[in-house]
């Protein structure tokens, strides 16, 4: 109980802090922190399949696509309100998830990953030549969030008391209530039967099976549960965009979700919005460096570098390995690299390996 306690306290501090951000930021600074809560949600999805089912894709940037011209066509063209386009966005991708989870069945590692690149360039094809959905090259309009009274729309604002919410506002606080519903769905899923089957995948698929597990049904189910959100997170970035092209959706924007949770943590809870909190932001923070050049896709491919190499448990590992000492954070921190030791020479030393990989897999 008083190891749960200041991860409880801990949590109610940043759900806390993440309600009242909005009233302490300039109009610019909420702009990007929106942008980071609704590119949470797709890094918690990506976190699914490559956390927790070991799968690589790098066709994150597809799923959301599918999401965001889900919901262009049913609440643009149709006038139908976000309380159906968004569910239906995520709808739509997980059936495109489903139909490309069985390539994972015969395809594992590099292979997958280059064919699941394939599927952004499949679909920027689609799109480019699809005016009647995507608008072409030149784009198209995206509806903004209606639900029943409230209205997104920019110039919209809502009164609550004293408090006045804006249009970005409102649209941080519609992200972060899906956020926090995708998080705590993707916390119980590692504990459910499900949840294990996808961790057991994850580590070796031939002992899995062995064991019972359908790896093929695994291998699926992760591949919907990570396009579903994807196309949610589509459907809410290309909505508060108003506006996107079909050149948007490319593997720049996969490779930034992969930077996402290989710098937060993969396998981890917290991981993707820790990660999504460094990544997105980037672009805001390096704007402003007298630079030229594409920095952000250097940035992103030294942030994954740096983390693969030199912590590969991202920010939630470092959190975790800075609460013991030092001399136990050396061994521990080789044990990673080199991989776990299978007798320790004291219980002490037992005992701290375990504490320590509970504490990780509970962040």
């Amino acid at each position: 109980m008083s190891r749960a306690l200041p991860r409880r306290l801990g949590l109610v501090a940043f759900c806390a802090f993440a309600v009242i951000l909005p009233f302490g930021l300039g109009a610019s600074t909420l702009t990007t922190a929106t942008f980071v809560v609704i590119a949470a949600i797709g890094a918690t999805g990506l976190n699914v399949l490559t956390g927790y089912a070991g799968q690589i894709s790098l066709g994150h940037a597809f799923f959301m696509a599918a999401g965001a011209y889900t919901g262009a066509v049913l609440g643009a063209d149709h006038g139908m309100s976000a309380a159906v386009w968004i569910p239906a966005a995520g709808v739509v991708a997980a059936v495109f998830g489903a139909l490309a989870g069985p390539m994972a069945l015969r395809l594992k590692g590099l292979y997958l990953a280059i064919v699941t690149l394939g599927l952004v360039f499949i679909g920027q094809h689609i799109l480019l030549n699809s005016s009647g959905i995507s608008g072409g090259p030149q784009g198209r309009a995206f509806p903004p969030v209606v639900i029943g009274g409230f209205d997104f729309s920019p110039g919209q604002t809502l009164q609550l008391g004293g408090l006045t919410i804006d249009h970005d506002g409102l649209y941080y606080y519609l992200a972060l209530l899906i956020l926090a519903a995708a998080t705590a769905f993707t916390w119980s899923l590692r504990r459910t039967r499900s949840g294990r089957a996808m961790l057991a995948v994850r580590e070796r698929e031939a002992p899995a099976a062995v064991m019972g597990v359908n790896v093929g049904r695994t291998k699926v189910a992760a591949f919907v549960i990570s396009s579903a959100l994807a196309g949610i997170s589509g459907a809410l970035y290309a909505s508060y965009l108003s506006f996107a092209q079909p050149t948007q959706w490319s593997l720049i924007l996969s490779i930034q979700f992969i930077a996402a949770i290989i710098v937060g943590g993969m396998g981890t809870t917290a991981g993707p919005v820790l990660g999504s909190a460094v990544v997105f932001a980037l672009p805001s923070l390096l704007k402003h460096l007298p630079v030229s050049g594409d920095l952000p896709s250097i940035a992103y491919g030294l942030l994954i570098v740096v983390f693969l190499v030199l912590e590969p448990r991202g920010l939630v590992g470092l959190a975790a390995r800075l609460q013991f000492p030092p001399s136990t954070r050396r061994r521990l921190s080789h044990e990673d690299k080199t991989g776990p030791v299978r007798r320790f020479r004291t219980r002490a030393q037992l005992r701290a390996r375990r504490l320590w990989d509970r504490q990780f897999q509970e962040q």
